[in-house]
């Protein structure tokens, strides 16, 4: 999995919506045009930094994990994964609709759904996990290692095995990072500036009504997006 180019089936908001501006800016690049953006005044005249808190989700760009990022088969081509893609996505389908609020999740600051027990969201990414399989290569023992299978449970070293990914099926949980890991109190400080700059957005209810092909060409590149298309509703 560690051959390039890689590629994810990701959750992005259009391009036009103000969550996605909000997204770019707090990470400090947009996906869609994959260049760097600056930062509101408002987070680095509070935190001077700012940009090394939001380092690590800025790689991937603002997006909701769907199917985690992977290798392409030898036998598969870019042109076949963004043809399933336009399928899938032809597939009617009830289409989630969450309550997003923000929260620190596992050390992360990141939009998240306020109650996750959305049947929907949880069958849309059980479906890009299992129909987009067969694009995935084989995990190397360099990426399962990077995984730290010691650190997971048993369910989830059987998930990483089977899918690449540990955070599937039964443990996933929808999540859109806005930071980096950070200490409890750091974090706490972090969380409190951004949830009431989102508040700002006046966002009640949030359709996961879209899928996005992210492409990182290499490991010294961010993934951008190369293919972003709507939901069939059922």
């Amino acid at each position: 999995m560690s051959d390039y180019p890689r590629y994810a089936i990701y959750f992005a908001p259009d391009a036009d919506r103000a969550l996605t501006r909000f997204g770019a800016e707090t990470l400090g690049y947009d996906a869609y045009s994959g260049h760097d953006i600056d930062h509101p005044d408002s987070l680095t005249t509070e935190f001077e930094d700012w940009s090394a808190i939001t380092r690590d989700p800025r790689k991937y760009g603002f997006h909701g994990t769907l199917k985690a990022p992977f290798a392409l088969a030898e036998d598969t081509s870019e042109a076949e994964l963004l043809a399933a893609v336009d399928d899938f996505a032809a597939e009617p389908r009830e289409i989630p609709i969450i309550a997003p609020v923000v929260r620190t999740i596992s050390g992360f600051t990141a939009i998240v759904p306020r109650e996750d027990d959305d049947d929907e969201l949880h069958l849309l990414a059980e479906a890009c996990v299992r129909d987009f399989d067969s694009f995935r290569a084989p995990m190397t023992a360099d990426d399962r290692a990077r995984r730290k299978p010691d650190a997971l449970t048993p369910r989830q070293i059987e998930h990483l095995d089977d899918w690449g990914y540990p955070y599937v099926f039964e443990d996933f949980r929808f999540h859109m990072t806005l930071t980096g890991r950070l200490p409890e109190e750091r974090g706490a400080q972090v969380l409190a500036t951004l949830q009431h700059h989102f508040s700002e957005l006046d966002l009640e209810a949030l359709s996961i009504d879209s899928i996005a092909v992210f492409k990182q060409d290499s490991s010294a590149t961010r993934f951008r997006i190369i293919k972003h298309v709507a939901l069939t509703p059922a």
